[in-house]
C-alpha cells in the first residue's frame, strides 16, 4: 500500500512564493489587456467596414455565415496573440 507522502510530494512541488509569481501575473496581465485591446480594434474594423448592421444581421436576420466568418477572424487573431507571447 503507498504511503500518503507520495502523494503529497509532487503537490509540495508546486508551490510558488508570491514574490516568485508577481512577474508572471503582472506580464498576463498585460497580454490580457492588449489581447482584448486587438480584439475589440478588429471588431470594431468589421463592423465599420461592412455595408450593413453586424448586430441586425447576426441577432434578427441569425445569419450564421457571418458569425462563423467574426468568429474565425477572431480564432484568427488569437492565434496571432498567441504566436506573439509564445515568440517572447
Amino acid at each position: 500500500m503507498l504511503s500518503l507522502l507520495t502523494f503529497i510530494s509532487p503537490m509540495l512541488g508546486m508551490i510558488v512564493k508570491l514574490e516568485e509569481l508577481l512577474p508572471v501575473l503582472t506580464t498576463t496581465v498585460i497580454f490580457v489587456a492588449i489581447g482584448l485591446v486587438v480584439f475589440a480594434i478588429a471588431f470594431l474594423i468589421v463592423v465599420l467596414v461592412s455595408p450593413f448592421s453586424v448586430k441586425k444581421e447576426i441577432e434578427e436576420d441569425q445569419n450564421i455565415a457571418l458569425a462563423i466568418i467574426i468568429g474565425a477572424l477572431i480564432i484568427g487573431v488569437a492565434m496571432i496573440i498567441a504566436a506573439a507571447i509564445q515568440g517572447n
